[in-house]
């Protein structure tokens, strides 16, 4: 079984910057992609950013401009480094891995809180 382990939430200003890690633990697993979702309250879970093998990236409209992933296959890690972040922005954010024969992997999530 794979556990996926995120850290680097918490609260910030408006216009201020986080970084989100998530390390992927267990044994003899493969995954084949990482990313972040975000939940705000009252609204459905979203994709915020993916980055598949062969580094192909996939980036809501929203944070394209704002937010990097970016993944070590190595370390079984991936890191989102949010930017110029907005009030809207607010959200707890979950890690995910797809991991070849097991499905999708989630993580127990992260709270970010954009103060305007």
């Amino acid at each position: 079984q794979v556990q996926l382990v995120e850290s680097g939430g918490g609260l910030v200003q408006s216009g201020g910057s986080l970084r989100l890690s998530c390390a992927a633990s267990g044994t003899g697993f493969r995954i084949y992609a990482m990313g972040w979702y975000r939940q705000a309250p009252g609204k459905q879970r979203e994709l915020v950013a993916s980055i598949a093998d062969g580094a192909t990236i996939n980036l809501q409209a929203t944070v394209k401009d704002r937010f990097t992933i970016s993944r070590d296959s190595a370390k079984n890690t991936v890191h989102l480094q949010m930017n110029s972040l907005k009030p809207e922005d607010t959200a707890v954010y979950y890690c995910n891995a797809g991991v070849v024969g097991a499905g999708i992997q989630w993580g127990q999530g992260t709270q970010v809180t954009v103060s305007s």
